[in-house]
């Protein structure tokens, strides 16, 4: 499951602004101390650097932006601050106090370049991006994995968002993707006061952990014929040729000291891998990619080994890859759920059990499943949804269970974008709902123009498209197994 941001100006905020003044906003006089002089800082590293436990890190350079990457310090466990605090990343693209604000999390490990997501560009407007609890270098120390929750991370942002809220007053929209998008809907659901809207991108919706019978759907009818069997036929002879496969994969993990001991050994992690070739083909393929794929029946050993190499990557399933997912896998077996795949064509030819998020989640850390989380959250959107729009690609596996809007719901949308897979975006959808989704994030910013007040078919982005900062992130996690996650 992820999104971006754009910009103008503003290398100072002047605290004699409409924004500095309006309610709750940061006033010269909070930032001089006693007995000091009265001139009042106007730059906005210093507004930012004001409020309590925030830090820089660093300062990134750009002709129409100030990009920060910074720590905020938050409560290891925000119901019981005694247990102590950690450092948690984020970034923060500046562009213009009087601008709405972004608020993006990819549910995962920060990406520290300067990257800016659709809803940002669409709004013309600041962005905050925050590293997910317990990834990368967020994670407290030592963790007390019982505060690796969504209530705990929706609590972060919601903390983050109070203190940055008095310097950027304006609307603000929440958006992620994939599991970063599930976050943005956890946070609305626990603090549906914050955002003035929610963009969710390809978000899975898995409310009955036990009952998966919509993948086995999806996969039965996605794409043609000739391409559901070809895939078949991969997976059979990735199995078949089990031994001279495992031989390559082994030769690899020698030349990049790679290990699969938390898996098991090499051979699971392998058959893990095949397991999961197809889902992984539509996660990140497209119809029209399946000629690539090579006949599996004539394909000589080296040929078959680089196709599977193609569609999955065996570095995400290694131990030093698991390190930076195990937060993912360990939501996904308490609270998210994962689903489980109905293979029958790979009958006898399987040599362990189906991979879990126990499988993937080091055997000191406990486990226990908690079957109401996500029924709940499913509850609530379908009764309480608000400002809400959910972006879903027609070819995505993640997307067979989406979230659903019930009766009592409130200007919010689902809307599929034809031939998308699970990285989809608004500029895919078809044109009506292109033009829809963009009116109605532009109105929930307070930034729509007014020539498109009635007619909604004229709403573009604000802010032209920048290769630099608008280019889809690189994220590798997203292949290798579809346990690794939305």
């Amino acid at each position: 499951m992820r999104r971006a941001l754009t910009g103008l100006l503003s290398l100072a905020v002047l605290l004699g602004t409409a924004t500095a003044t309006a309610a709750g906003a940061i006033s010269p006089e909070s930032l001089t101390p006693p007995g000091m002089s009265t001139a009042q800082p106007t730059d906005i590293k210093d507004l930012i650097l004001a409020i309590p436990g925030m830090r820089l890190i660093k300062e990134t350079p750009h002709e129409e932006y100030r990009f920060f990457t910074l720590s905020y310090q938050q409560p290891v466990d925000h119901r019981d601050p005694s247990k102590g605090t950690f450092q948690q990343r984020l970034t923060l693209l500046h562009r213009d106090t009087a601008r709405p604000t972004v608020f993006h999390t990819s549910g995962y490990s920060l990406y520290p370049s300067l990257y800016r997501t659709e809803p940002a560009r669409i709004i013309d407007g600041n962005e905050v991006s925050l590293e997910h609890r317990f990834f990368s270098q967020s994670r407290p120390e030592p963790g007390d994995w019982t505060t690796m929750t969504i209530r705990q991370a929706a609590d972060d942002q919601h903390r983050l968002f109070t203190e940055l809220k008095k310097i950027y007053s304006r609307k603000w929209i929440s958006t992620g993707s994939s599991k970063g998008g599930m976050t943005a809907v956890f946070y609305e659901r626990f603090h549906p006061k914050d955002m003035d809207g929610v963009v969710a991108y390809a978000a899975p919706n898995d409310v009955d952990n036990g009952e998966d019978s919509a993948y086995d759907r999806f996969f039965s009818s996605i794409g043609t014929p000739e391409c559901r069997d070809r895939l078949k036929s991969l997976q059979q002879e990735a199995l078949v040729r089990r031994v001279p496969m495992e031989r390559r994969l082994d030769d690899w993990a020698v030349a990049n000291r790679a290990s699969f001991k938390t898996l098991g050994s090499l051979s699971e992690a392998y058959e893990a891998a095949v397991r999961d070739l197809a889902w992984n083909y539509w996660q990140s393929g497209a119809r029209d990619n399946c000629a690539s794929v090579p006949d599996p029946t004539t394909a000589s050993d080296q040929d078959l080994y680089e196709a599977i190499s193609w569609i999955t990557q065996f570095s995400s399933l290694s131990d030093r890859g698991l390190r930076d997912t195990s937060p993912y896998y360990y939501q996904a077996g308490t609270e998210l759920g994962s689903p489980a795949l109905d293979l029958p064509h790979l009958k006898g030819l399987t040599h362990f059990a189906p991979p879990s998020p126990r499988t993937f989640v080091p055997r000191h850390i406990p486990m226990a499943f908690k079957p109401g989380v996500m029924k709940d959250i499913d509850r609530w959107v379908r009764h309480n949804a608000r400002r809400m729009l959910f972006v879903n690609g027609e070819f995505d596996p993640w997307s067979a269970e989406p979230f659903r809007l019930g009766e009592d719901t409130e200007d919010s949308y689902v809307l599929t974008a034809p031939g998308a897979n699970h990285y989809t975006e608004i500029s895919r959808l078809k044109a009506g709902d292109k033009a829809l989704a963009t009116a109605r994030i532009q109105k929930w910013a307070g930034v729509a123009p007014a020539s498109e007040s009635d007619d909604t078919a004229e709403a573009e982005a604000l802010a032209p498209y920048d290769a630099a900062l608008d280019r889809r992130v690189p994220d590798d996690r997203h292949r290798g197994s579809r346990l690794l996650g939305p």
